[in-house]
């Protein structure tokens, strides 16, 4: 009890922490946020001023022509042109709060959700490792709507502010007794808003951490359905999801029944006000204290007053949600993991040469846990040479894929480029180096041409058809409804394999790398084609070619490869075990010494003599269709390796 009682000491109370969230809001968007006030003032004014023209009117116009028995023209019509002025001047005040209001709840969700998307570029793979994307995606779509949501009713409700001042001091004027009985209605409001954000409050809290759960659920199962599909399991799925959405029913639920509850309340606070000033003035008008003007005039002052405080009661209503999605969001932005850079620029030249010294890496979970994946990696890669990294699953080649082009750092060690420590370049300097093919090719839902560039506008369409040409992806292109304009369903669902992975090659290759890195991304092309691509990788040289001026290699190679075809187009072999380079030599030379290596090379053999001959997609015909030395991978052997680079 006591850390509670010490804890709620500390910490700001809710309706403190969603006015400092406004503020915020407010001084990011002064201009319009200030119309929308301005307009919401002009609305109270009217309003409140209408039950002002309503009492006068009622004691000089139609009082008089009851007891008279008939009315001027001239009085009607002064009497409809004044309620007319009155509705238009309202009229105006409304529709300017609401186009001003939506503007400035609309233009901060939109900011804060560039924000997010620009943070989340930012910050480094390590940080995304421990963040799944659907509680991402819930942060920038639902956490930003609930954040900035209560601009939407808040105009309105410094409106009512205005119109309560000018209200009070109208049923004072007209009298003080039945003025003081309707502001008692106030007090009341702002008790059982108290009440209300206590406890509404947590249950928010929770309904917005459940839909963050559910959207990773479901961003998870549409990731992986085709997964899900292949193996018969959408039953176990969708049971999976029900049992997260049902958590957020739940917890929406509770949210719901509190704010049911609230709602009454504040629709009757009002009308039992209203009722209270007409049961008093009733009595007032009968001892002749007052006239019946100033009873119309209190009555409907209060009942115009009580539809605008409901809007006070929104507000007061929104803003657990809005402390809560502000929480959240400013929690990713907050983040402070960041890759440090250097001011090191890239010296153009050829192949670059690569040294691993020492280097380790670890996974880290959200819990603090860690996973040693690597484990003092000492590596070297001559320049314009090709590497090929062999291990069993687990033994840590994507992890050294990954910190080849620093998507992470190491967690002790060095990675030198050229023998530059790739923590020393600037910031987008190992992107101008190096670039990476992962093992699971990604294709947009875009254009062919837009998928290889990826919106950059250096690139010339000449530029396209080269790397196009070098990843031997050219024909099938060509052989598309629009060429280049061809728009590839989403994630490439309109292309075969190995059509995928050459147009993720041909996406490294348009930035001409000095260091390609290819994480089994030729897994399904045919060896024969693949090797085509190896071998042609020094036709993206910018160097002038001539029969008089000798040019090295253009491009350094690491490939992970698991075919024998793959390792055999390789200079040289690193194999991994346990994290650790277990050995290095050629391919004929860990052959005879390593028995990890053997067995291993050994498995692949038999895969791949015992997998069916892949049939060829439409349009890869002219370039995919294997021969015959290709179908006996030991027999075509030292024909594959004659075609390497070297």
């Amino acid at each position: 009890m006591v850390k509670r009682v010490a804890r709620a000491d500390r910490e700001p109370s809710t309706l403190l922490r969603g006015l400092r969230v406004i503020g915020i809001g407010i001084r990011q968007e002064p201009a319009i946020f200030s119309v929308a006030v301005v307009m919401s003032a002009l609305y109270g004014a009217g309003t409140a001023g209408g039950g002002w023209v309503l009492g006068r009117l009622t004691d000089h116009v139609l009082t008089p022509a009851f007891e008279a028995g008939s009315i001027s023209g001239h009085d009607l019509l002064t009497t409809g042109l004044v309620l007319a002025g009155v509705a238009a001047l309202t009229a105006v005040g409304v529709v300017g709060r609401r186009v001003a209001a939506g503007l400035t709840s609309f233009r901060l969700q939109a900011r804060y959700r560039r924000l997010l998307t620009r943070q989340y570029l930012r910050l480094p793979l390590e940080w995304h490792h421990r963040h799944p994307a659907g509680v991402l995606l819930s942060n920038a779509n639902a956490d930003v709507e609930a954040t900035w949501q209560v601009f939407a009713p808040l105009p309105m409700a410094i409106g009512v502010v205005v119109m309560l001042i000018v209200a009070a001091a109208a049923m004072l004027v007209a009298d003080p007794v039945l003025g003081a009985v309707g502001l008692l209605v106030l007090p009341w409001v702002v008790l059982l808003n108290t009440v209300y954000q206590r406890y509404m409050s947590p249950a928010v809290t929770r309904a917005q951490a459940e839909r963050g759960e559910v959207s990773s659920v479901a961003h998870e199962s549409l990731e992986a359905a085709a997964v899900v599909k292949s193996l018969g399991r959408e039953a176990s799925e969708t049971e999976r999801f029900a049992v997260y959405a049902d958590r957020l029913r739940v917890a929406n639920v509770r949210a719901g029944r509190l704010r049911a509850a609230f709602d009454p309340l504040m629709e009757a606070i009002p009308t039992l006000g209203t009722l209270a000033v007409l049961a008093v003035g009733a009595w007032r008008v009968r001892s002749g204290a007052i006239a019946t003007g100033d009873v119309v005039q209190v009555a409907y002052l209060l009942s115009l007053v009580a539809f605008p405080l409901r809007s006070m009661g929104w507000v007061l209503g929104e803003i657990p949600r809005t402390v809560v999605g502000w929480e959240r969001t400013s929690a990713v932005l907050a983040e402070t993991d960041a890759m440090p850079y250097g001011d090191v620029t890239p010296v153009p030249g050829g192949a670059v040469g690569v040294e691993l010294s020492e280097v380790a890496y670890a996974y880290q979970d959200n819990d603090g846990g860690r996973y040693e994946v690597l484990h003092d990696v000492d590596l070297s890669v001559r320049p314009g040479s090709t590497l090929a990294l062999v291990g069993p699953t687990g033994s840590g080649k994507s992890t050294l894929a990954t910190l080849l082009v620093r998507l992470v750092d190491p967690a002790k060690g060095e990675i030198r480029l050229d023998g530059t420590d790739v923590r020393e370049l600037r910031a987008g300097g190992v992107a101008e180096l190096a670039a990476l093919v992962p093992q699971g090719t990604f294709v947009f839902n875009d254009t062919v041409r837009d998928n290889v560039t990826l919106g950059d506008a250096r690139f010339s369409d000449d530029d396209v058809w080269r790397a196009l040409g070098v990843a031997r992806a050219e024909a099938f292109v060509r052989h598309l409804p629009h060429g280049l304009d061809t728009v590839i369903g989403e994630r490439g669902a309109d292309l075969s394999g190995g059509q995928r992975q050459r147009l993720a090659l041909a996406r490294a290759l348009v930035r001409r790398p000095r260091l390609l890195v290819l994480d089994d991304a030729t897994s399904a092309i045919d060896p024969r084609i693949e090797a085509e691509i190896l071998s042609g990788l020094d036709s993206l040289s910018d160097a002038p070619s001539s029969p008089s001026v000798e040019t090295g290699p253009s491009v350094t190679v690491v490939v992970i490869a698991y075919r024998r075809a793959t390792i055999a187009l390789a200079d040289e072999v690193a194999y991994l075990e346990n994290g650790r380079i277990a050995d290095r030599g050629t391919h004929a030379e860990l052959l005879v010494r390593s028995e990890g290596y053997r067995r291993l090379v050994t498995a692949y053999d038999h895969e791949e003599d015992e997998a069916p001959e892949p049939r060829p997609a439409a349009g890869d015909q002219l370039q995919d269709q294997p021969d015959d030395r290709a179908r006996d991978l030991d027999e075509d052997l030292d024909d594959l390796t004659g075609m390497t680079r070297r």
